[in-house]
C-alpha cells in the first residue's frame, strides 16, 4: 500500500481554482468539474460510489433549498458545499458502523473500475466509467480504503480533507465541530494507523507482473506456483454481502490460500474467464461470465509476493463494472 502524498487527489483532479478558497464563480453553476471533485472527496470518506453520490446530491439540495439572497451572502459555495458533503458523509459514516454490524460476512469497500485494462483483458465496452467521476490515485488503493475503514469518522474526515485535499484544520474544524488543534490530532493519530499498516513502495509494474504470474498459476491449478507467490502470512478476505456465494471468514495464509484458489479454478463454470482489469488504480483481476462481472480480485503486494487479496461478490458492489 502506497501513502498518499499531500493533495494528491485533489492536485489531479480539481486544478487550482477548485479548491475550498476558490472565488464565488467556482460553486455548483462551475459545472460537472465541482460535482466531481465533491465526489471525489465523498468516496475517499466513505468507501462507497453510491453512497458518495447521494451525499452530493444531497449537499446540492440543501444548496439550492437556499433562498437566493442568502446563497449570494456565502462568499465560497465551493467551500460551503465541500463543508455540507463531509458532514454528511460525517452521518453516514456513524450510521454506517450500525449497519455493518449486521452486514452478512466481511464488508469491503466498494472497488472502481478504470476503462483501460493493464493487462490483455478484453476492451472496456461504452456507457458511464466511475473513472471519470473519481480519480484513481494512491488514496483510493483498496488498501488505503480499508485503512481507512479501521479509522474513526473523525478520524477518516480529517485524514480525507487535510493529508489527501490540502485543507487547513481550521477547514476540518468547522466540518467536526471541533478546535484545529483537536482536528490535528485525529489527523496524526490516522496518519499513524497508515504507517502501522506497513505500506508497500513495489512499483506499479512490478506489482502487475506479480498479478499476471499468480492468474497463470491460477489457471493452471499450480498450487506450488501459487504458493511461491503468496507471502506465507497473506490474508484473503470475500465480499458477498450475503447476495453472492463466497467464503465468510478470511484465509489465512499463503498455502491455505493457494489451494483454496486451486479449488475455484477447479469449479469455475464453463464460459468464465479470468481478466486482467485496473481496480482502483492498481493491478487486479475480474472473473466475467457471460458479459457480466461477478467477481473483482484487488491485491496488495509487496515485493515479489503477494500479502492481501480482496474478493468482492456483491453484485450491488459491481454495478459500475458490468457498465464500464
Amino acid at each position: 500500500m502506497t501513502t498518499p502524498s499531500a493533495g494528491s487527489a485533489r492536485g489531479a483532479d480539481a486544478g487550482p481554482d477548485a479548491g475550498p478558497d476558490a472565488g464565488p464563480d467556482a460553486g455548483p453553476d462551475a459545472g460537472p468539474g465541482e460535482r466531481r471533485r465533491l465526489i471525489n472527496v465523498a468516496y475517499r470518506l466513505l468507501g462507497s460510489l453510491a453512497e458518495a453520490e447521494d451525499a452530493v446530491q444531497e449537499a446540492y439540495a440543501r444548496w439550492y433549498a437556499m433562498s437566493p439572497p442568502a446563497r449570494q451572502a456565502v462568499a465560497s459555495p465551493a467551500a460551503w458545499l465541500t463543508t455540507v458533503t463531509s458532514r454528511v458523509c460525517l452521518n453516514v459514516l456513524g450510521s454506517a458502523r450500525a449497519r455493518r454490524e449486521t452486514y452478512v460476512g466481511e464488508w469491503i469497500p466498494e472497488p472502481l473500475p478504470e476503462g483501460a485494462q493493464w493487462g490483455g483483458g478484453r476492451p472496456g465496452a461504452g456507457g458511464a466509467d466511475p473513472a471519470d467521476r473519481v480519480t484513481l490515485d494512491e488514496s483510493v488503493s483498496l488498501a488505503l480504503l480499508v485503512v481507512l475503514e479501521s479509522m474513526t469518522p473523525a478520524e477518516r474526515v480529517a485524514f480525507v480533507l487535510h493529508d489527501v485535499f490540502c485543507h487547513t484544520f481550521a477547514e476540518v474544524a468547522e466540518v467536526l465541530g471541533r478546535s484545529p488543534a483537536a482536528c490535528r490530532q485525529l489527523a496524526s493519530s490516522a496518519r499513524r494507523r497508515v504507517r502501522d499498516a506497513r505500506p508497500s513502495a513495489t512499483p506499479a509494474a512490478q506489482r502487475a507482473g506479480v498479478v499476471r504470474k499468480f492468474r497463470h498459476a491460477w489457471e493452471a491449478q499450480d498450487i506450488a506456483a501459487l504458493i511461491a507467490l503468496l507471502d506465507p502470512g497473506a490474508t484473503a478476505v470475500a465480499d458477498g454481502g450475503g447476495l453472492a456465494v463466497t467464503f465468510v471468514e478470511p484465509i489465512a495464509g499463503g498455502e491455505a490460500i493457494a489451494y483454496a484458489w486451486a479449488e475455484i479454478a477447479r469449479r469455475r463454470p464453463a464460459g468464465m474467464t479470468f481478466l486482467e482489469r485496473t481496480v482502483n488504480g492498481q493491478p487486479g483481476l475480474v472473473a466475467e461470465q457471460d458479459g457480466t462481472v461477478v467477481t473483482v480480485f484487488a491485491f496488495d503486494v509487496d515485493g515479489d509476493r503477494i500479502t492481501r487479496i480482496w474478493v468482492v461478490r456483491n453484485p450491488e458492489k459491481l454495478r459500475h463494472w458490468t457498465a464500464a
